[in-house]
């Protein structure tokens, strides 16, 4: 089982260059652990792609879909004060967006101390997560 960042959920749900790399991830193993924002995050990079790269309306919902059909699989980690202390710690240490300082304080709450995976695409957010303990992969 690993935790899953939204950047690398949008490339399971949209075909992008990274696609190949995360489904292959995801059929090796498919437990994730997500944080409880994460779709609100993924229906914002689809409607972004719809707005910015020309993904069309069928294409925004035909992701949406494979978003909802994911969900009813993955452990979804809620929001709470241990997650909001963490991400403060984590925003005055690394130059991490609040989204991704959720994200990361989730994913290190869920490992409870243990160097576990973390599956991400964003370099700030990757590079946050091995300074504290986590192994990002791909």
């Amino acid at each position: 089982m690993r935790f899953w960042d939204a950047s690398a959920i949008i490339p399971l749900c949209v075909d992008e260059p990274n696609s190949a790399r995360v489904r292959a991830l995801h059929a090796a193993d498919p437990g994730m652990v997500v944080w409880w924002g994460c779709v609100v995050e993924c229906w914002s990079a689809f409607a972004r792609q719809r707005r910015d790269r020309g993904l069309d309306i069928e294409g925004e919902e035909a992701a949406r879909a494979v978003l909802a059909a994911l969900a009813p699989s993955w452990v979804e980690l809620q929001p709470g004060g241990a997650v909001r202390t963490q991400a403060g710690r984590l925003l005055r240490l690394h130059p991490l967006r609040p989204s991704d300082a959720l994200q990361l304080s989730a994913a290190l709450v869920w490992a409870g101390g243990e160097a576990a995976e973390i599956v991400a695409l964003d370099r700030r957010l990757r590079d946050a997560a091995r300074l504290e303990g986590l192994r990002p992969v791909p």
